[in-house]
């Protein structure tokens, strides 16, 4: 019995859920051949360091978005580059216990900081074992990349990130361009008439699915803006918006849907755990730039309409779906309205944007690493 470690770090959302696809994966078609353990690495290391990192994170991107740019401009290089590689070395130590009661074949990262640590450790010879890496943006970092030659595998969405890689001076042959995981969900084909009846909806008019931005919210004023231009341009269009954990953004969205008499056609909820019913149906996504939603977005052929991403990473993410014409990047100072109207005046472009979609989706990605990795180890 083959033993595997997921590594992953739960702030930023898109590593755990990374790390959550593939362990289910694995766990789905590989159970009578490997163990899987998965652990959030910076959580195991100090509790208190995850809680205080996590905590300045989100407060980072949500209230003072320019420093948290500023902080992860630096990271490439420069001070706070090194200190976080002295922090991850230091934190290696303590990661190597659990890396030696666990004794895996396999190690897979999906969090930069697990990575670091995972390297630091073999080139000091403290473990032997495979290391694998899964990048979950659509634009390479260089905290992914510290001692690269001692990384395996590396996972990414697309060619752009693994020819910059390259550049670095990273092997081609360790570099795998499969796309980000994402649930096996978003395969399935679905009934639209059940999915228009669950959740009140007309099968007679267009879709579109608004993102509110969960915890970290959009820019509150603009997303409150982008819902009223909807309701107020689009008189035949729906609407489901998902306000996640943002209670204030919830309550003024309530209100909005109040003052406009809109509960025909507006949707609110929480959350949902039917993003893939909700995408099969909608003919457009308003989101920020996070690269599991993208992902999800790619593989449903869904234009994409994004507003105020984290500076940094998600930026970063908008720069690369606009390049390849599958979005719409709504900047500071745009008019709302009119992006708005301009696009529904456009089939032309909406149809382009619907075909370079499937230039770039992999809907397969969960299953084509754990394919190459099991290949590897069994």
């Amino acid at each position: 019995m083959k033993k595997v470690l997921i590594l992953y770090g739960a702030y930023g959302g898109g590593h755990l859920s990374a790390a959550k696809t593939i362990c289910k994966h694995l766990e789905d078609h590989y159970k009578d051949d490997i163990n899987v353990t998965m652990v959030d690495c910076i959580e195991y290391i100090n509790k208190y360091v995850n809680k205080v990192s996590t905590e300045a994170y989100k407060e980072l991107a949500k209230k003072v978005p320019w420093v948290w740019k500023h902080v992860y401009k630096s990271a490439r290089h420069g001070p706070v580059s090194y200190i976080s590689t002295t922090t991850n070395k230091l934190m290696s130590y303590k990661l190597n216990a659990l890396i030696q009661e666990e004794n895996p074949d396999l190690i897979i990262s999906t969090h930069p900081f697990a990575t670091q640590m995972c390297v630091m450790l073999k080139e000091k010879e403290k473990i032997d074992c495979k290391l694998a890496t899964i990048l979950t943006d659509y634009h390479i970092h260089d905290q992914w990349l510290v001692l690269s030659k001692y990384n395996d595998y590396f996972f990414v969405s697309n060619e752009q990130m693994k020819n910059a890689m390259i550049a670095e001076g990273i092997h081609d042959q360790k570099i795998f361009v499969t796309g980000i995981p994402i649930s096996n969900k978003f395969l399935k084909t679905f009934d639209k008439a059940e999915i228009y009846k669950e959740f009140d909806l007309s099968p007679h008019k267009k879709t579109v699915l608004f993102f509110a931005g969960g915890e970290f919210g959009l820019g509150r004023n603009t997303t409150v803006m982008v819902l009223k231009a909807l309701i107020r341009l689009f008189k035949d269009l729906q609407i489901v918006a998902i306000s996640g954990k943002n209670k204030k953004m919830n309550k003024k969205f309530k209100e909005l849907i109040e003052i406009t008499d809109s509960n025909d056609r507006v949707r609110l909820f929480e959350y949902t755990d039917k993003v893939p019913e909700l995408m099969h149906i909608s003919s457009a996504v308003i989101t920020k730039a996070g690269g599991l939603t993208i992902t999800e977005c790619l593989a449903s052929n869904l234009p994409i309409i994004i507003i105020n991403p984290i500076p940094g990473q998600e930026e970063e993410n908008a720069e690369f779906l606009e390049n390849n014409n599958v979005a719409v990047w709504i900047k500071k100072g745009d008019s709302i309205a009119r992006t708005l109207k301009n696009l529904s005046r456009n089939p032309e472009k909406m149809q382009t944007m619907i075909q370079n979609t499937k230039l770039l989706a992999k809907p397969k990605a969960t299953e084509k690493i754990c394919t190459i990795l099991m290949d590897e180890i069994l």
